[in-house]
């Protein structure tokens, strides 16, 4: 049978595209990552650098996550690996200036002397692992078992490291309760 040619076949019906599932992610998880990549860096848009490109690799990786519904812990775990690898490169780099001679370039930022700022220039000083673990126990107020996760390790292990960045904020800033 010959179609008439004035009248066009109408297109099937498609299935929604995945990226609005992808949208609907990026939307809920988005801020409380952002929140933890800030807490890890202190900057705001080298957290927002993190955040995009740990979204961009879970997301990319999404059909083979092995529990999709856990995607934000995917993702949180991809901003602290991603954050350490970024201190690991900074590290190298300012020991070969260190090696050439040459002073980095330092971006300060405004001081303030509320203890709040204090507090958070300490943790800064903290080594990575340390600083990530007290970020994902007391900022992102996450489970012994949930932040061990994302780091990869034991909840031992995370305790320990808490100890350990807890004793060292004490010793800079001093305890009130002594």
């Amino acid at each position: 049978m010959a179609m008439d040619p004035g009248v066009t076949e109408p297109e099937p019906m498609r299935a929604p595209a995945p990226a609005g599932r992808l949208e609907d992610l990026y939307v809920r998880n988005a801020p409380g990552a952002l929140r933890l990549a800030y807490f890890l860096t202190g900057n705001r848009e080298l957290a927002e650098d993190l955040v995009q490109e740990a979204f961009v690799r879970v997301a990319g990786r999404f059909r083979h996550l092995r529990m999709p519904d856990a995607f934000d812990t995917y993702l949180r775990r991809t901003i602290v690996n991603l954050f350490t690898s970024q201190m690991r490169r900074t590290k190298l780099e300012r020991a070969f200036v260190a090696r050439h001679g040459a002073e980095p370039a330092v971006a300060g930022e405004p001081s303030d002397p509320a203890a709040r700022d204090q507090l958070w220039r300490a943790i800064h000083t903290l080594p990575e692992r340390q600083r990530a673990a007290i970020v994902l126990r007391f900022y992102e107020d996450l489970s012994e078992q949930r932040s061990a996760e994302i780091l990869g390790c034991s909840p031992g292990a995370l305790n320990q490291l808490v100890v350990r960045g807890m004793a060292a904020l004490r010793e800079q800033i001093g305890d009130d309760e002594r």
